[in-house]
């Protein structure tokens, strides 16, 4: 693997990390109680915008229409998530700590993004505007370094949030 792929493999891993902990806040802030699902749907959104970007980035090659949809859905992502502090600021404490978490977990996607669009000073990517499947696809073990560490870090915290918001929907006190 080159340079350039460890060096985004790690932060893609940086970037899992500041989710698991953003996680860890909204445990710290009661998010089932004060924000609930609005918030937690909200997460669930983010995570599936930046899934489907991985997801479209491992299947498809390089290309001016691959590029696009990156950038359409890495946008769709800080616009959920400008929504999602927006729905917990006025309900729940928002740490200092949460604060640079966000800052870590906005960036990333676009650095992230600028990172597999170039490589050795150019855009790496086929020319025009057409779809093709990667051939051949990635190695199982590549889909299991992208797919393992974001269940652990980011989908199963994200999961037990959703079933704790849920839970808390009905209870006095609780946002819907």
């Amino acid at each position: 693997m080159t340079t350039t792929l460890w060096g985004l493999y790690a932060g893609y891993l940086v970037w899992l990390l500041a989710g698991c902990v953003d996680f860890h806040c909204h445990r710290r802030t009661d998010l089932p109680h004060t924000s609930g699902l609005r918030e937690s749907g909200l997460h669930l959104l983010q995570t599936g915008l930046m899934g489907g970007m991985l997801m479209a980035w491992m299947l498809f090659e390089p290309s001016l229409a691959l590029a696009m949809l990156m950038g359409v859905l890495v946008l769709a992502h800080a616009m959920a998530g400008y929504a999602d502090t927006r729905a917990a600021w006025p309900r729940r404490a928002i740490t200092p700590l949460e604060q640079h978490v966000h800052s870590v977990l906005d960036t990333a996607p676009w650095i992230i993004l600028v990172v597999m669009l170039y490589r050795d000073g150019r855009l790496a990517m086929q020319q025009g505007w057409d779809w093709a499947w990667r051939s051949p696809l990635p190695p199982a073990s590549a889909w299991a370094a992208m797919l393992v560490p974001a269940l652990l870090l980011c989908v199963l915290p994200l999961l037990q949030e959703l079933r704790a918001a849920w839970r808390a929907r009905g209870e006095p006190g609780a946002h819907p």
